[in-house]
């Protein structure tokens, strides 16, 4: 039982992390497409904030890819992990999303928002690389 859970929590740590990107970029890429509509001539912009949500799915990936072979040693420390960092690869992916999206939006009605938006995209991301990070602290 131990050892299901412990495969459990890496699963959970890869699927999250790739469902949370896919939130993220689809809430950015939904803004993206009714901002196309009103200037298509910053599409560029739109898609650079649209694709920044994938990267959770990334640090998730990477985790499981990484660790996946670490299981059998300690299954239940590697559930807790695997669900920890799976939760905050989703939160992050979503809510930078919602702040890619509303960059697109002050773009889109001229506003020179990118550079601002992405250094407010980047506080959420971050908390999703220190996740990343503290697997590496696990022992």
């Amino acid at each position: 039982m131990e050892l299901f859970l412990g495969y459990l929590g890496m699963g959970l740590m890869l699927g999250l992390a790739g469902i949370g990107s896919c939130y993220g970029t689809t809430i950015a890429g939904n803004a993206a497409e009714g901002a196309l509509k009103k200037d298509s001539s910053k599409s560029s912009g739109y898609m650079i904030l649209s694709a920044l949500p994938a990267t959770q799915g990334l640090y998730g990936f990477l985790a499981f890819l990484l660790h996946f072979n670490k299981v059998a040693e300690n299954p239940l420390l590697w559930f807790g992990v695997g669900v920890g960092v799976g939760l905050v690869c989703l939160f992050s992916a979503i809510r930078q999303g919602q702040v890619c999206a509303n960059g697109i939006i002050g773009i889109s009605q001229g506003h020179d928002v990118q550079t601002n938006t992405m250094i407010y995209a980047a506080f959420p991301e971050f908390y999703a690389i220190l996740a990343l990070v503290a697997t590496f602290l696990v022992k």
